[in-house]
């Protein structure tokens, strides 16, 4: 019962800055640029700044290398949710014009704007490099993997832009990650001055993303909600399939409990963000992943307390 409070209180911390961010967005306090705009503070700059800030401060250069082996968990089980979401697709009678988009979704977790915040609340910094670890794993997958998924929906042909691709996997947070560990491994320390500028800068992150969130739901609107066959599969597979396959790698592991415990929790996070962007650069069907943005989050809320309460 412990656990399912500590859960649940984690949550509800979240859900309070998501409200302010739907509330602020329905009383015209933000639009589509300003929800850019927070977007950008957050990964561009706000993330990297966290990222160098946290890991100088609290982990040793043993501490990191000892961790780089364990992204074989994450890409497992993203490899085997993408095998898997073939047969989904038809169990869901998914529409051939977004199927691509479906399997994409099926695999990806939203592993910062929402996996992190709630780590940091459920478990606290010390999660952090495990959250990162299955957060490299993601973004990888994402943009080679899922973004050629959802080119095949759209009406431009589905290719890889190298030079692209690569930009968007060694993105600002990813660099803010390898600056960090540089750092460390090579045992440089930052002048005071600068060490708390990126944390000051730093504690941007989690309260921004959640509000980037609260706005997110409201510009896809409450009432375009649905439960079609292929909305439930996309639910299946982020809350029933992904933290169950994980849970299955990892749990015979002899990895530390915590390790095992955020990779669970990060596998079960909802929909990549970014999804109904490339959807509708694309010009594949950014409706529906705007949609299951909104869905998969708000049942986040009520599954993550659950799943704290079992594992």
């Amino acid at each position: 019962m412990g656990t399912f409070l500590q859960g649940t209180q984690g949550v509800l911390i979240i859900l309070i800055m998501i409200a302010v961010g739907y509330v602020l967005a329905e009383r015209g306090w933000f639009d589509k640029k300003t929800s850019k705009m927070i977007a950008k503070l957050v990964t561009q700059i706000a993330l990297p700044a966290y990222m160098i800030s946290t890991i100088t401060s609290d982990f040793s250069s043993k501490e990191l290398i000892e961790l780089l082996p364990n992204l074989r968990f994450p890409f497992f089980s993203m490899f085997i949710l993408f095998a898997i979401s073939f047969f989904a697709v038809k169990i869901f009678a998914v529409p051939r014009n977004h199927s691509g988009l479906f399997k994409s979704m099926f695999c990806n977790s939203n592993t910062v704007f929402i996996g992190l915040p709630v780590n940091m609340a459920l478990f606290g910094e010390q999660s952090l490099p495990y959250v990162l670890v299955y957060y490299m794993a993601n973004t990888t997958f994402f943009w080679t993997l899922g973004v050629y998924l959802i080119q095949t929906d759209g009406d431009c042909g589905a290719k890889i832009n190298v030079k692209q691709t690569m930009g968007k996997i060694f993105s600002p947070p990813l660099l803010g990650f390898i600056a960090g560990v540089a750092l460390v491994l090579m045992h440089i320390k930052l002048p005071n001055f600068i060490m708390s500028d990126f944390n000051y800068i730093g504690n941007l992150t989690i309260p921004l993303s959640m509000i980037f969130i609260g706005i997110a739901i409201h510009s896809a609107g409450l009432r375009k909600l649905r439960l079609g066959k292929d909305n439930i599969g996309i639910l299946v597979g982020r809350f029933i399939a992904a933290p169950a396959l994980m849970t299955l790698l990892v749990l015979p592991t002899p990895i530390p409990t915590l390790m095992k415990e955020v990779f669970i929790l990060q596998s079960a996070m909802p929909v990549m963000t970014n999804a109904p962007v490339v959807s509708e650069l694309y010009h594949a069907d950014s409706d529906y992943a705007a949609v299951m943005v909104t869905e998969t989050t708000l049942l986040s809320l009520i599954e993550i307390p659950i799943l704290m309460a079992i594992f």
